[in-house]
């Protein structure tokens, strides 16, 4: 009798709940259904993101592929609001540090979170550089220097925005000649696309009409433990770099370029950030921690100029990009004091790091490095791939 009843409880589930029935819950719809589910919850609303700002409508767009990946990004600075990549279990894990709503970028002094970063990425020496035999001042932003563009960066502006596809998103915005103190009217563009590897892709084009610099870069805050993790020290990197700028008290490069070995910035094998990051070193002084510019080995976007892992997740980030340059900082000017992140979480102290592919710093200043002049009828044209496995 005991083995009839069973017979009918197995007939009266379905194919799908039998393996639930049995204490399985790894059926191929329900684990569908429920990860549909936790990315949603890790999304943030689309209504907190809807304004107009500028004059212009912004909004939150979302990115999807079949490859378990969900991408979320708001045309307020172009920015990278989540990045939801599968963990070693397949659970989405977002990866980046970013804020619920459209209020929380738009805060007094907000670290540029997953921000599109121009027309300068990093920092110009005092604001001031020479063109065709013209002396143009930038904002200063940042103590003595300009950072990321100055008070009028682009991590403020409305992007004109236009979805392509499900995993393609096109972004646009027109510099106005002297903004912030730039020469020219430059028109950017910045296509974002998730290809179903979990690749982000990030190809970034300007033209202008007058004479110019120009240096983009995407400045987005990783944590692959997952964001709002308290630490990254425990995350391993490689870079494939055999040099690095060293910079002065105020952040910006000597000129020199110093080899890696024998120093705490030797990442050509993978060592976890934290095991040389408190050693009594002067660079590490003037940087507070990684803060500095590494001088790429190759650049083609044949093969990664960096990887990162996580132990905990199991997630592996690969960098790709046709840059010479990548900064890598490490969070030393985070604090945490306030709980305003995605979910209500605080972001301490190097609980993510930024590797930002580039080039170098104040180089409109410095000879040697490569020039970063745009000039009318040139297409500043460069791609960033950073790419996800488990």
């Amino acid at each position: 009798m005991k083995n009839n009843k069973n017979l009918l409880m197995m007939l009266s589930c379905s194919a799908a709940l039998f393996a639930a029935c049995n204490g399985n819950p790894k059926t191929t719809d329900s684990t569908a259904k429920d990860s549909t589910l936790v990315t949603t919850q890790l999304i943030p609303d689309s209504a907190n993101f809807e304004a107009d700002v500028q004059g212009q409508k912004v909004k939150l767009f979302t990115l999807k592929n079949t490859g378990g990946a969900t991408v979320a990004i708001t045309n307020y600075g172009g920015r990278l609001v989540s990045l939801l990549v599968p963990d070693k279990d397949g659970k989405p894990t977002d990866v980046i540090l970013g804020y619920d709503s459209l209020k929380s970028y738009q805060k007094p002094k907000e670290p540029y979170f997953g921000a599109i970063i121009g027309r300068y990425g990093n920092r110009i020496a005092k604001g001031k550089f020479m063109l065709d035999g013209k002396a143009y001042q930038l904002d200063i932003n940042d103590g003595v220097n300009t950072l990321h563009g100055g008070f009028n960066g682009f991590y403020g502006k409305v992007f004109s925005a236009k979805q392509l596809s499900a995993s393609q998103l096109e972004l646009t915005y027109v510099s106005k000649d002297g903004e912030g103190g730039y020469p020219g009217n430059l028109t950017a563009t910045v296509v974002y696309t998730l290809s179903d590897d979990n690749s982000l892709k990030i190809e970034y084009k300007a033209t202008t009409d007058k004479t110019t610099i120009v240096n983009l870069t995407n400045h987005a805050y990783f944590n692959l433990n997952g964001a709002g993790s308290p630490t990254i020290t425990d995350n391993s990197i490689q870079i494939n770099a055999d040099a690095f700028l060293p910079v002065d008290t105020t952040l910006i490069p000597t000129g020199k370029l110093q080899p890696v070995k024998g120093t705490p910035f030797d990442f050509t094998a993978p060592k976890t950030i934290g095991k040389d990051i408190g050693t009594a070193d002067e660079q590490l002084k003037n940087g507070k921690g990684y803060d500095h510019n590494f001088v790429l080995n190759k650049h083609t976007l044949t093969a990664p100029v960096a990887t990162v892992k996580s132990t905990k997740t199991g997630i592996t980030m690969e960098v790709f990009t046709d840059e010479p340059g990548l900064q890598f900082y490490s969070g030393n000017f985070l604090t945490g004091q306030t709980k305003d992140g995605k979910g209500g979480k605080a972001y301490p102290y190097r609980s993510a790091f930024c590797l930002e592919t580039q080039h170098f710093p104040d180089a409109p200043n410095q000879p040697s490095f490569a020039s970063t002049v745009l000039k009318p009828g040139q297409t500043y044209h460069t791609v960033t791939i950073y790419k996800f496995s488990k």
